[in-house]
């Protein structure tokens, strides 16, 4: 397929990007993320929920780069300790922190507790400059595992213990991720509307500004 059309993938956090670039793999898109740009201005995600953050993001991008852009907000939802981390699952404990040190900070809250119900959410918005936005959104139920296991994904993926496989996220493969995970289930709505999508985005699209000679 000809790829005749750019999306900018709102993030630097490869983890992301690998997961978003495999799932579109095959599609008329150029993928682009920021890193394929000079320094952008960054965004403050203070929303309160993931939708109003993802779409901030992605409108955000969008604008400054003239791009329809893609942005995904989502995080992990953990029953016993009200819903958190949950929107500020990618700083909890601190902006500099790791994901073992957040996994490790998630495990001492978790210390003792017998309810260990969690969930993965996200919210996928696809944002273009003048303002409009299409949005998926998806949930993944599992547990919080006692103990990390497993050496693949990234963030909370080694404690996030999925029943019906028998393993943590980080334990089977981005194949098997891909059908079951949060993420997965968003893209998979995105996709299945790829045609639509692509004609929402051409005609939200601003027209390009024509450029004329002066003469005198």
């Amino acid at each position: 397929m000809k790829n005749d059309m750019s999306l900018v993938l709102a993030t630097r956090n490869r983890g992301k990007i690998k997961e978003i670039e495999e799932y579109l793999k095959g599609y008329p898109l150029r993928i682009l993320c920021l890193d394929d740009f000079g320094p952008t201005p960054s965004v403050e995600e203070d929303g309160e929920t993931f939708e109003e953050n993802a779409y901030k993001k992605a409108s955000f991008v969008s604008r400054i780069l003239g791009l329809p852009a893609l942005a995904d907000d989502s995080g992990l939802v953990v029953e016993v300790l009200g819903g958190a981390p949950g929107v500020f699952s990618a700083r909890y404990g601190g902006d500099h922190l790791t994901d073992k040190e957040r996994c490790d900070k998630l495990l001492s809250e978790m210390d003792g507790r017998d309810n260990r119900t969690a969930a993965f959410q996200c919210v996928l918005s696809l944002a273009v400059p003048t303002g409009q936005a299409l949005t998926y959104e998806a949930r993944c139920e599992g547990l919080i595992a006692e103990k990390p296991r497993g050496t693949g994904g990234f963030g909370y993926d080694s404690l996030f213990y999925y029943p019906p496989l028998g393993k943590t996220f980080a334990q089977i493969t981005q194949e098997e991720k891909s059908l079951v995970s949060h993420r997965g289930k968003a893209l998979n709505e995105f996709k299945e509307e790829f045609d639509k999508v692509l004609i929402w985005i051409r005609r939200h699209m601003p027209a390009p500004e024509r450029q004329g000679c002066l003469g005198t």
